[in-house]
Order: structure tokens, then sequence, then C-alpha cells
């Protein structure tokens, strides 16, 4: 069973950043075998995808609304991956949260096979 623990959330103003971060444990698989990703649920909404990053990190896949402001990366020998977070946006508001799948990148819930616990950003003046 996999662990993940997200950090890095917080209050910020418009135009602001905020780095994310999710440390993974508690596999007998290494953390580079893991497909990883970040998706968001703001109040009243469904949870969705937001990015996603393959094992060697060289292959990301974003959601249009935040390409080109936000940034995901993950570094292996640290079991943790990112999400650099730029030009943030009110609409950016909701609860972040890292996940995990055993084989491929997680660009869906249902590809999911672990959940953090999410931390919340709220982008605000």
């Amino acid at each position: 069973q996999v662990q993940l623990v997200e950090s890095g959330g917080g209050l910020v103003q418009p135009g602001g950043s905020l780095r994310l971060s999710c440390a993974a444990s508690g596999s007998g698989r290494a953390f580079v075998n893991y497909g990883m990703g970040w998706f968001r649920q703001a109040p009243g909404k469904e949870r969705e995808f937001v990015a996603a990053i393959r094992w060697t990190g060289a292959d990301t896949m974003y959601v249009d609304s935040v390409k080109g402001r936000f940034t995901i990366s993950r570094d292996n020998a640290k079991n943790t991956v990112y999400l650099q977070m730029d030009n943030l946006k009110p609409e950016d508001t909701a609860v972040y949260y890292c996940a995990g799948r055993n084989f491929g990148r997680p660009m869906s819930t249902s590809q999911v096979d672990y959940w953090g616990q999410g931390t919340q950003v709220t982008v605000s003046s």
C-alpha cells in the first residue's frame, strides 16, 4: 500500500506562486515505477485532473486551464512529486490531491490507485 502526503498549500494573492509537494512511502515497489499526478476539487464541483507525469519525468500532461502556468516534476531519489504553480488565479482555488497509478499516468479519477489526503490552495486578494 502506498501512502501519499501533500504539503505546500496555503493562501496566495492572484498572480502569486506556490509549490506543492507529495511524498510517497510504504510501497514494496520503487517509486520510480509509479505514474504520478495532481487533481483538484473546488467546492460544489467534481474532482478534476490537473497534471500527470510518467516515471521518467520526461513526459507530462496538463489540463488546458493550467498550461503555461503549472509545472509538474518528480525526484525519484526523494520519492517526491511536485507541482509548481505560477500566476495563480482565483479559479485555481481548490483542494489539491496527489495521485498515484501502478502503471501509466493517472489522468482521470478512475485511473488513480492511490490518493493523498489533499492540501488547500486559496487564491484571493
